[in-house]
């Protein structure tokens, strides 16, 4: 993979220029690309900016944000050739931190769960993970260095986890969603993709100017809390076998850690999800579900066409479990520094007819908490991750205490 930590290093001390930095990532597309399938489109000829503490990083926006350079086909027929007039406001903040957009990734349609033609790096007969399956694979594939994700139930951490990558999943809103395609407007989040975590702090750091940011280190004996989430369903051992790696690791580098047990009612939020994700998407995509019913993607069209009974009371009282939920996982927080629990139910699943289950990923959208996947070992040749989630709006907390589980699992394996 490309670090982008280590091109920043390269480009400071003058022994790599920005546009050579751009250049290897083109030569990787084009040595990658038709074995991994990652782009809708990219640029062939890309320059770096002048200046700016991303010049020289090539960057891929998941294609359900508009650019202005490239379509926004958003996985979608219905999309074909659309050309937005404008870039979304994250993908300017890219673009004036220096970074060069050098294309769109793929995404399922309208990042909902119908499998792109994306393929996972590791093995090509496995699914990358979904919706943001192009940004992970790409970045995992060494591509390029950073790569912009959504996530509305699970679409960052868990291709994260499947390819193989560092991914952040902001506090709710830290980055903004104008100009995203929306799915749910009370769930959708801007994620960052790289090869560890020091890069997607980077890459955060120059998007949004916030000092927190600027020089994450790893956190000093962080006081760990375990949830293992059982209200969401069996794991696979290769899932419970990260985990357990993850809890080595970090107690034989210094951390305490604990299991935990989440409230009730934190238990209740993970199983209204749903109900909140499928009454808004019904709003967001009133124009398609009704002038181009047929031409949605099929496991989306059965879920919208599943779910049209769906009634304002049952959205607002899943609303109201929410927000329970979230002050009941505030008072978790009083306790330990960061929460630690799988990434996915398992390895990646074989074939592409799934990009997998969000069911350990989607509590934490609704909560609206930072988290982190962190890398934690291989198994049969795939890897497996584990995710760190903090308290809300403490998004240098989690990076930091994922930045000593990485350290940690580094030096243990």
């Amino acid at each position: 993979m490309i670090s982008l930590a280590d091109l920043q290093r390269r480009i400071e001390r003058g022994e790599l220029s920005p546009d050579a930095a751009i250049a290897q990532s083109l030569e990787a597309i084009e040595a990658r690309e038709k074995d991994v399938r990652a782009f809708v489109c990219h640029a062939k000829s890309a320059k770096a900016q002048g200046s700016g503490p991303l010049r020289g990083i090539a960057v891929g926006i998941k294609d359900i944000v508009d650019t202005a350079d490239f379509p926004t086909e958003m996985g979608s027929s219905i999309y074909r050739d659309w050309q937005p007039r404008a870039d979304a406001p994250v993908v300017m903040m890219l673009k004036r931190a220096g970074a060069t957009v050098i294309g769109k990734t793929t995404t399922t349609a309208f990042a909902a769960n119908d499998p792109t033609v994306t393929l996972n790096p590791h093995n090509p007969g496995h699914t990358p993970g979904g919706s943001s399956a192009g940004s992970a694979a790409a970045v995992a594939a060494g591509m390029i260095p950073l790569a912009l994700g959504t996530q509305t139930g699970g679409s960052v951490i868990r291709p994260a986890a499947y390819c193989g990558v560092a991914a952040i999943k902001p506090s709710f809103r830290l980055l903004p969603t104008v100009g995203v395609k929306c799915f749910s407007w009370a769930l959708d989040t801007v994620g960052l993709f790289g090869a560890g975590v020091d890069d997607v702090a980077r890459g955060l750091f120059a998007m949004t100017g916030r000092a927190e940011f600027s020089d994450i280190s790893p956190a000093t004996s962080p006081r760990i809390g375990v949830v293992r989430q059982e209200f969401a369903g069996p794991v696979k051992p290769a899932a419970e076998e990260g985990l357990a790696a993850a809890i080595k690791a970090a107690k034989r580098a210094g951390a305490s850690v604990e299991s935990v047990d989440l409230p009730e009612l934190v238990r209740e939020a993970w199983r209204i999800h749903p109900v909140i994700q499928v009454f808004e998407a019904h709003r967001a995509f009133a124009w398609e579900f009704s002038e181009c019913h047929d031409e949605i993607a099929p496991m989306l069209r059965a879920t919208l066409d599943a779910s049209v009974g769906v009634t304002p009371r049952e959205y607002d009282e899943a609303r109201r479990t929410g927000r329970r939920g979230r002050r009941e996982l505030g008072e978790v927080f009083e306790g330990v520094d960061v929460l630690l629990t799988y990434s996915a139910p398992g390895t990646a699943p074989k074939g592409l007819s799934s990009t997998g289950d969000p069911r350990y990923n989607r509590l934490w959208t609704l909560m609206g908490n930072p988290c982190v996947n962190v890398p934690a070992l291989k198994v049969d040749g795939l890897p497996v991750g584990v995710q760190v989630i903090a308290r809300f709006g403490n998004d240098a907390g989690a990076l930091a205490a994922a930045r000593f589980l990485e350290n940690a699992l580094a030096a243990s394996s």
